[in-house]
């Protein structure tokens, strides 16, 4: 099993269900752990594996995409690289907001959304 990861990248969006959110922004960290078998790829190329500028690319676009909810940016991500790579076995992505709007709150709050693929 092999896990393509892309951890601690910081985004700047407009997603949540308070109003100021939408108007002011927040920044965002998302991990993503992508893990397929490696036992049909034989790693003689860019071809063979999952790349990783791609994934970058996929998270990046999904972040500019205003949603309410931090679980709709996890599905939107879950479903376009599984869309992308049809042999993953397994997507985890973690989305959290650096700044929440809690009153005192000192930290990180997020979701994170795993799902497994058939093959």
């Amino acid at each position: 099993m092999v896990t393509v990861q892309l951890h601690n990248l910081i985004f700047s969006g407009r997603h949540g269900v308070f109003q100021e959110e939408q108007l002011t922004g927040n920044t965002f960290e998302v991990d993503l752990d992508v893990m397929y078998d490696d036992r049909d790829h034989p790693f003689d190329n860019l071809a063979s594996t999952i790349n990783y500028v791609e994934l970058y690319q996929i998270v990046q676009q999904r972040m500019q995409e205003k949603v309410p909810l931090l679980e709709k940016i996890c599905e939107g991500i879950i479903q376009k690289i599984s869309s992308r790579y049809p042999f993953v076995y397994q997507i985890s992505v973690s989305v959290f907001k650096l700044q929440a709007p809690i009153g005192n709150f000192q930290g990180k709050a997020g979701v994170t959304m795993t799902k497994k693929f058939e093959l």
